[in-house]
């Protein structure tokens, strides 16, 4: 199963989650209450840029809308959309931080 590391704006540790079944990233935020903003949902703000610092290969590959908003922001090393990334089921570790946190 993986386990989300977040981290990032004044926590006081880093939050996790675990994903037992994979999932969109920005739910597991969600319930968690991890530091990712979000607005839209739909690849079209990119309030919700995170960047991998690890376990990208355990997301599924970005899709057009996310590749297409993330070539208008900063480039960003191994940067995602957190409303547009899916988590892959099975082990391994993925942590996250915002871009704009």
């Amino acid at each position: 199963m993986p386990t989300i590391e977040f981290e990032g704006s004044g926590l006081a540790g880093e939050k996790t989650a675990e994903a037992p079944t994979g999932g969109d990233l920005l739910d597991i935020c969600d319930s968690v209450l991890a530091p990712v903003a979000f607005s839209c949902r739909s690849a079209s703000c990119g309030t919700c840029h995170i960047q991998i610092l690890e376990g990208k290969e355990l997301l599924e590959a970005p899709n057009e809308e996310e590749e297409d908003l993330l070539d208008l922001l900063d480039e960003v090393e191994n940067g995602r959309l957190a409303c547009q990334a899916r988590v892959k089921p099975g082990p391994g570790l993925i942590r996250i931080r915002p871009v704009n946190g």
